[in-house]
């Protein structure tokens, strides 16, 4: 590691362990400090600083409580309903199941020209061109203005779909599927970090990932592997791995949770795990009913209760009943939320949740919301119409927005680049079988 990601990783350290709850007093001014020293020496204060914060803990008025282990963590939820009745047969599970890749991937195509931009800038830009408020993917402009700066050859804007450009939140669906093809439903999380060694290019994965895998490369194991010099263990990286885990577990919050338990433990710890866990187990519910409050209550209940997650989940169900925009909803979220990294697993999940609640079950209006508010706009928009489109099926979706998909997933996934989405999601349905014969769903 250079200096110059020395300094990035201490810095964000400080404030990972601040947003934890642990006491980082001091730790500021101590960085400034070293980072004005020429090397090395600023190089070895920089890693005393670093090994300090590691051995931090929260205070102790620090008000949640965020386990990292399965087993606290289910001692720490609350009371639901780990199995649910599946009233739908196998010909409605497979449109359930297409739906759900279908609305991922249309979300994630809409929110990806604008991916990282906050709310005020994606408004302004599509005023500009008059396609506000949205409701249908990002326009071509050529050649692109001030206001409107996407290159006009992005193949995810409107007149250029031919397929989902690859992604790493379809990445990341499509590998969990593999890994539960191949290493069965007693896969480890020893064997995820094996499918991203063998599968994904390292300069291909981001942020919490790119940290595990050079720990996978260096020797270390999960759950280590989460946690050494990985100050991004709470962004959004596992939440968008969930998806495959719902799907194969219709019916079965609690399963699905687990699977994606078991992925997220190889990156992320505390919110980062819970993330993951709490969509996937929204995704199992989404098939038993379409009454959204239900599927995100439902959710709630595999996560611990006293989370900073959790109550942010609260908090938006709470917003959705007093406020009837969701604009008026995203300044609550805004006002509590917004000082998290724009890539956090917190501040995102509630922008898919507003979707979700505002959306009227409709997927242009789900997706359209969840991709305004702003932030990491391709995750969130994949989310929420991942859901949406699970709830709903393939042919409630809009052909004008599954049409221009073709069929057709790009992929850096090895062996998967050009996977048509109706064989991914033939091959979920297959697994979803498995898993119901082999948990009773």
């Amino acid at each position: 590691m250079n200096r110059a990601e020395l300094e990035a990783v201490v810095r964000d350290e400080i404030i990972q362990r601040r947003e934890e709850g642990c006491d980082v007093s001091g730790f500021n001014e101590a960085f400034e400090a070293a980072v004005a020293k020429p090397s090395p020496e600023a190089e070895r204060e920089l890693e005393a600083l670093l090994s300090r914060l590691e051995a931090a803990s929260p205070s102790g008025d620090f008000p949640y409580h965020e386990p990292s282990t399965l087993e606290e963590i289910r001692r720490s939820r609350p009371d639901g309903p780990r199995r649910i009745p599946l009233a739908i047969s196998d010909a409605e599970l497979e449109e359930r199941i297409l739906g759900a890749w279908l609305g991922r991937c249309a979300g994630c195509t809409l929110g990806k020209p604008v991916e990282g931009w906050p709310r005020e800038r994606i408004e302004k830009a599509l005023k500009s061109v008059n396609a506000y408020p949205l409701d249908y993917y990002f326009p071509r402009v050529d050649p692109p203005t001030d206001e409107y700066p996407i290159n006009p050859n992005d193949p995810c804007l409107a007149e250029n779909i031919r397929a989902m450009a690859r992604d790493d939140d379809i990445d990341y669906t499509i590998l969990g599927l593999h890994t539960l093809e191949e290493n069965g439903l007693d896969f480890t999380s020893r064997d995820i970090a094996n499918q991203w060694l063998s599968h994904l290019p390292y300069h291909m994965v981001y942020t919490a990932e790119r940290a595990a895998y050079r720990n996978l490369v260096n020797g270390l194991e999960p759950p280590d592997s989460a946690v050494f010099r990985n100050p991004y263990r709470e962004w959004i990286g596992a939440q968008i791995r969930a998806d495959a885990f719902g799907y194969v577990a219709p019916g079965m919050p609690e399963v699905a949770a687990e699977f994606a338990f078991r992925d997220a433990a190889v990156s992320h710890v505390k919110n980062g795990i819970y993330g993951e866990m709490f969509v996937a187990a929204m995704l199992a519910a989404a098939f038993t009913t379409s009454n959204m409050e239900e599927i995100i209550t439902i959710g709630l209940s595999e996560i611990p209760q006293n989370s900073r997650l959790a109550e942010a989940v609260r908090d938006v169900l709470d917003w959705s009943k007093k406020f009837p925009r969701w604009e008026s909803a995203w300044e609550q979220v805004m006002q509590k939320y917004g000082g998290y990294h724009g890539v956090h697993t917190i501040n995102n999940a509630a922008i898919v949740l507003l979707g979700l609640l505002y959306g009227g079950n409709d997927l242009t209006q789900t997706i359209s919301i969840a991709v305004m508010g702003g932030l990491d706009t391709d995750c969130n928009g994949a989310t929420a119409g991942s859901i949406l489109g699970a709830a709903e099926g393939a042919s409630a979706l809009p052909s004008r927005w599954t049409a221009p998909l073709n069929d057709t997933i790009r992929s850096v996934v090895v062996g998967f680049d050009n996977s048509r989405i109706s064989d991914l999601a033939a091959r979920t349905v297959s697994v979803a079988k498995r898993v119901r014969e082999r948990f009773g769903g």
